[in-house]
């Protein structure tokens, strides 16, 4: 009788779930989880995530001043903790201009170690705010080799993990081949306290192998300090199609990846270029949570629910489908034979 009652006592449980009432997500139903805590015993019931991250993104402009600029970061980190921020986002090589516009080697200078003056100086600041903080550096690590570099530092003032920039663009007014060395450590993330972070830089952006990459290691955040701008005498137009797609493609990222996407950049005119601002933050089906303005200083706040990744990536199962025994193709230069032969 005991195995008799147990199939009926499933049989029943089943018809009890069945009459559950659904909700819709993103195109398929799903059970609340208040009603499958009904079912299940006490002691195992399902528990709600409840982490929620809050990003501030510094959007600032820079001078020639490099101490200056650290002080400035660090102001507006403080501003950004009092408002809540958990993981603090500066844009791309914050301690100085943008110096690639030209090819000048008195720029070296401007390199430092990691760690060094600078990771000191905010490892400090994020012990004491018990914050996270990605700051991008001119990394020297060691004569004749230069990198741009993304740190992460932890709520308790260590190094996370850093990344050196992979994809090293050479573009008028972007000479950065002239100066960085492209990066050898991959994609990787790092788990912080608050959230497991990728780190990507700028030109980064544009390319989905480094999204991908870094999502597949377990980010659940991917920030891009970024330096990007326009030329002022180009024409609107196309100036905002620039734009337009640099946001764009980031989206996709956070939509193939069902990650959240952080992208912070500078602001203001320097040289020959005007940096366009509008740092963002996405969620996981793409959508903006917060975006800046693109003309001034701001310190961009946004909350990313965690739990949005699990239900994206549920409901578009992109990872689950993934072909990986048919792209080695993409290890190709060029597919110089399209019909495969």
């Amino acid at each position: 009788m005991g195995k008799i009652e147990n199939v009926l006592r499933s049989t029943f449980e089943v018809a009890k779930l069945e009459k559950l009432p659904r909700r819709r997500t993103l195109g398929r139903s799903a059970l609340d989880i208040k009603d499958l805590n009904r079912l299940t015993p006490v002691g195992t019931r399902l528990k709600k995530n409840k982490d929620t991250v809050t990003l501030g993104l510094v959007q600032m402009s820079a001078s020639d001043d490099a101490e200056a600029n650290l002080s400035k970061a660090e102001a507006r980190i403080r501003e950004a903790a009092k408002k809540g921020a958990q993981i603090v986002c500066l844009q791309e090589l914050f301690r100085s201009r943008y110096f690639c516009q030209s090819e000048d080697q008195r720029c070296f200078n401007l390199a430092e170690a990691i760690p060094g003056p600078s990771t000191d100086r905010l490892s400090a600041l994020a012990r004491e705010l018990q914050i996270v903080i990605v700051a991008s550096l001119f990394e020297k690590r060691s004569a004749g080799i230069y990198h741009n570099t993304a740190v992460v530092l932890d709520a308790d003032g260590s190094i996370a993990g850093k990344y050196r920039k992979m994809h090293i663009p050479d573009d008028p007014l972007y000479f950065e081949k002239f100066y960085f060395t492209p990066g050898d450590l991959g994609f990787p993330s790092f788990q912080t306290r608050y959230a497991r972070v990728g780190a990507l830089v700028c030109w980064d952006q544009w390319f989905p192998e480094a999204a991908r990459l870094a999502s597949l290691s377990g980010a659940e955040i991917l920030v891009y300090p970024t330096a990007i701008g326009w030329i002022p005498k180009e024409p609107r137009a196309v100036a905002q199609k620039q734009r337009d797609a640099w946001e764009l493609i980031q989206r996709a990222h956070a939509i193939a990846n069902g990650v959240f996407v952080a992208s912070v950049n500078r602001v203001g005119r320097e040289g020959n270029l005007k940096f366009w601002g509008h740092s963002f933050v996405a969620g996981p089906s793409g959508e903006i949570l917060n975006v800046a303005a693109g003309d001034r200083e701001e310190i961009l706040i946004a909350k990313c629910d965690l739990r949005q990744i699990d239900e994206i990536r549920e409901s578009w199962p992109f990872f689950r489908d993934r072909r990986i025994d048919a792209y080695s193709p993409l290890q190709s230069r060029f597919i110089d034979s399209p019909d495969g032969t």
